[in-house]
């Protein structure tokens, strides 16, 4: 009875759209219109959303980090110099964490400031220099294209090893391998022993693994001054994937934190701890209101393309109003002229849902900077759904109508 009804459905509305095409396609119009821009809408959106996402992707995921203030939260009434006057993280901390922590599976530690690399005539500069320490590739993701990471003894040692980012590489090696040479920078030379694979330009500008090197912490510490006034390393902890075991983490750096700190319980912490989820969740907020927005644009074509398909099914009501006496009195239901008028109105709602999608499908293939805009199948749904929720709305009334009719008025009508 379904297949039956919905074969009869697509017949008829073929019909509609053949018998009069321009009507037809203008009260399509809206909805095709109204599809594109709500999907239009979310597309860019979850594709902004995502590559500043990805943007933030160096503060790495499953993380906590002791940091003086917080990334998205402060006080206004708190003058900034408070925050800076906070003590910086010792390495000594670092081993207590990294000891005593039960809900992190791994520890790290860094500082990092900006530099001159140079190799013979060529350099580049505002390179972020990393030192770090060796837990640091468990932490974050550290993705070696050529060469190795650092051993645990040149690490501990502070030896003059360097892992460098792709456009280091390019800048001051175009024609050679960096592998085996030294680099100098701070009147040190580092000797090249890895080189990241290319990780690209983020939408933000934030920092990259590109124009980055890493160095062991104990080596940085010879060539740069930490502590107050000076460079302030990060604590980082990677805990267990449930949001559970990281707030517990979290509770758990906080109360180990104060106690080697000697922080009294009604003294405030000196530290922040911060998590990338934070941002996300900021940055998720404003794009929330964009896309409200999108629902309210794209809402009103919506309504008007559901008042153009309502009068379309009118007419076509009015035009078969014959036929439905004919199969009325021949035993058909109520339920199955409902059914038939009702289908024929979701399929006509489904050519202009799908037309706005492909629309928005051929648009992503249009350059936007460094924007990656692509359609989701999350999308490509919400427009398959949206168009048969409007075909039902805007359906129904028509439908009802053709269903109530007499049989023998109807055939005196037609």
């Amino acid at each position: 009875m379904f297949l039956k009804l919905l074969g009869e459905s697509i017949r008829f509305a073929w019909q509609v759209l053949s018998t009069n095409l321009l009507r037809t396609m203008l009260s399509l119009l809206g909805v095709t219109i109204g599809i594109m821009l709500i999907i239009a809408v979310f597309t860019v959106v979850d594709s902004l959303e995502k590559n500043i996402k990805d943007s933030f992707s160096f503060l790495g995921s499953n993380v906590v980090s002791v940091d003086k203030m917080s990334f998205v939260q402060r006080d206004p009434n708190v003058p900034f110099y408070v925050f800076f006057r906070r003590p910086s993280n010792t390495y000594d901390e670092f081993q207590y964490l990294k000891s005593n922590l039960k809900n992190a599976t791994h520890v790290t530690f860094y500082g990092t400031r900006n530099s001159t690399m140079k190799y013979k005539s060529s350099s580049i500069n505002n390179i972020g220099i990393y030192g770090i320490s060796n837990e640091y590739k468990d932490v974050y993701e550290v993705d070696i294209l050529n060469g190795r990471y650092f051993t645990a003894q040149e690490i501990e040692g502070g030896r003059n090893v360097a892992i460098i980012g792709d456009e280091v590489a390019k800048t001051l090696f175009p024609f050679e391998s960096p592998i085996g040479k030294s680099i100098t920078t701070r009147g040190q030379k580092l000797v090249v022993i890895g080189i990241l694979a290319k990780e690209g330009k983020s939408l933000l500008g934030t920092p990259s693994s590109d124009e980055r090197i890493y160095i062991p912490y104990k080596m940085f510490t010879k060539m740069f001054y930490v502590g107050r006034f000076g460079v302030s390393p990060a604590i980082a902890a990677k805990g267990y994937v449930e949001d559970i075991g990281l707030v517990e983490l979290q509770n758990e750096m906080e109360g180990m934190l104060r106690k080697v700190r000697g922080l009294k319980p009604k003294e405030e912490s000196n530290f922040a701890l911060n998590r990338p989820e934070a941002v996300a969740d900021a940055i998720g907020q404003v794009f929330d209101i964009v896309g409200y927005a999108g629902w309210i644009i794209g809402g009103f074509s919506i309504l008007v393309g559901g008042f153009g398909i309502m009068n379309i099914m009118f007419v076509s009501v009015q035009e078969r109003t014959k036929i439905i006496g004919i199969q009325k009195s021949l035993g058909a239901k109520n339920y199955f002229i409902l059914f038939q008028f009702l289908f024929e109105a979701i399929f006509l709602c489904l050519i202009g849902g799908v037309a706005g999608v492909l629309i928005v499908y051929f648009l992503t293939f249009i350059p936007v900077g460094d924007l990656e805009i692509t359609l989701s199948l999350k999308n490509i749904l919400l427009g398959v759904v949206v168009s048969s929720v409007i075909g039902v709305v805007s359906g129904i009334v028509p439908s009802a109508k053709a269903a109530r009719l007499d049989p023998v008025e109807a055939m005196r009508a037609g």
